[in-house]
């Protein structure tokens, strides 16, 4: 089976499900982070249903060591909520909340010709380099 085929295939199911359920679009994003103003209620629901699916997902995968092509699998198995974690959800926060993007949809809003997202993307990549500086080499 051919590994890049299908992580192409699952990328494009996600994708194509950011769409449909709006993420990909900011104002969408920003109007469900406004719970003073026009609160948009809808995308708790998108939420909810990742969170459901993921939840009997990694129950599924924890209980196997090989996917249904063959690859192996690895579960995170640290539970530990530090100030790295804490930090990172911050910072994930604060660029959600400003740029209206996360990963997933601002990579998809690229391909959709969202100008925002390219400075979003722009950022996130700044972020992770940065990270790769200062943090990695003490996870060495």
């Amino acid at each position: 089976m051919n590994y890049a085929f299908f992580s192409f295939l699952a990328g494009l199911v996600f994708g194509i499900g950011l769409i449909i359920a709006g993420m990909a679009n900011p104002a969408k994003v920003v109007g469900f982070l406004d719970i003073t103003g026009e609160w948009d209620p809808s995308l708790m629901f998108v939420m909810g249903g990742a969170i459901l699916i993921g939840f009997f997902a990694f129950r599924l995968a924890s209980a196997k060591s090989k996917s249904l092509l063959g690859f192996g699998i690895k579960i995170p198995d640290n539970k530990r909520i530090d100030m790295r974690l804490v930090g990172g959800s911050l910072l994930f926060g604060m660029g959600w909340g400003l740029g209206g993007f996360c990963p997933g949809p601002g990579l998809v809003a690229i391909g959709a010709g969202e100008v925002k997202a390219v400075v979003f993307v722009i950022a996130m990549i700044a972020g992770m380099l940065l990270f790769e500086v200062i943090d990695r080499p003490k996870l060495r």
